[in-house]
């Protein structure tokens, strides 16, 4: 068999698993409407639960639930018959896979959800099982044939299933208004993690940040950029405020201008109504501003336009997120 062959026989199998997705979405209606209103109005966890390929699936939406808003955990069948069926709340849903419908490991859950009220959805591809009999809301998998020459193995059907989990977890996460700044909270970590840090991740506050009065002498001005080395100071006003900035470059400029630093206070060297940052944006618009104003520093305000920080281009270079 040449190489065209085997990647001709590689396409024909994509394109039913394609086929199988497109029978997914033409499926989707009512039971999913209720499905996501249902995870939604969830005051608890969302339990998913399911054995082997299913198992696998089970975990995967259980976690991009999680991640994306929805507190969710996987529950393995086997274990939960032997104690761990106390995982689950009475304020909790269960979401049971099963292709079949009729796996014994995840049927013999059902009483015990049935005894406390606990709603059950279904995500199955028997909506005449057992399963789907005793479930609240049963979600169909419409695939007739898995992919592949013996059509056998779960694959078409699984990879239906991931979707639709998908299908779900991102449905739920646009309806609750979910941001990237919350995604950002629950990936602190790796690559994703960095580009989605915060200001306040990386600012400089407290002893750190340089700040000094409107009408502080210049001396005591070039002292205290030069002892906090951002290489500039916020200035604010008798009620706290930020009112102006004084940068390296502001120096310069006072110079050339022929300003005398010991006739001089902040107010006459500085730069009023500076570029600021919020503690709760990304750092990458913090930087995206940085260079859109070619400046290297921004300081960080709260509601009033108090400074709380400063951060510098350097500071988010470091953290890698670009």
């Amino acid at each position: 068999m040449d190489e065209r062959e085997i990647v001709a026989k590689g396409k024909k199998i994509v394109e039913e698993e394609i086929k199988g997705l497109e029978e997914l979405k033409e499926s989707l209606g009512e039971s999913f409407a209720k499905a996501v209103k249902e995870i939604l109005s969830c005051e608890g966890k969302v339990i998913l639960t399911g054995i082997g390929k299913s198992g696998h699936i089970a975990r995967k939406i259980a976690s991009t639930l999680s991640s994306t808003g929805t507190p969710s955990v996987f529950l393995h069948p086997s274990e939960a018959l032997h104690g761990d069926l106390g995982l689950i709340d009475k304020k909790d849903i269960v979401i049971a896979i099963s292709n079949s419908g009729e796996s014994a490991e995840v049927l013999a859950i059902i009483p015990y959800l049935k005894l406390h009220g606990i709603p059950l959805i279904a995500i199955t591809g028997n909506p005449k099982s057992s399963l789907a009999k005793h479930s609240d809301i049963v979600l169909t998998i419409p695939v007739t044939k898995e992919a592949g020459h013996l059509g056998l193995a779960p694959t078409t059907s699984s990879t239906a299933t991931l979707v639709l989990g998908d299908a779900l977890a991102l449905t739920v996460m646009e309806l609750r208004g979910f941001t990237e700044k919350d995604f950002a909270l629950r990936h602190p970590a790796g690559a994703l993690g960095r580009k989605l840090r915060l200001v306040k991740d990386l600012h400089h506050t407290g002893e750190e940040l340089p700040v000094v009065k409107e009408d502080t002498p210049m001396r005591e001005v070039i002292l205290v950029m030069t002892e906090k080395g951002f290489g500039a100071t916020a200035v604010v006003n008798e009620e706290g405020k930020l009112v102006g900035i004084i940068t390296d470059g502001d120096l310069r400029r006072f110079v050339n201008r022929g300003g005398r630093f010991d006739e001089s206070v902040a107010k006459d060297v500085m730069t009023r109504n500076p570029k600021t940052a919020k503690p709760d944006e990304l750092a990458l618009e913090a930087l995206k501003r940085m260079e859109d104003y070619k400046i290297t520093v921004l300081i960080v305000v709260d509601e009033e336009n108090r400074p709380i920080g400063i951060i510098h281009m350097h500071d988010i270079l470091r953290a890698e997120i670009v």
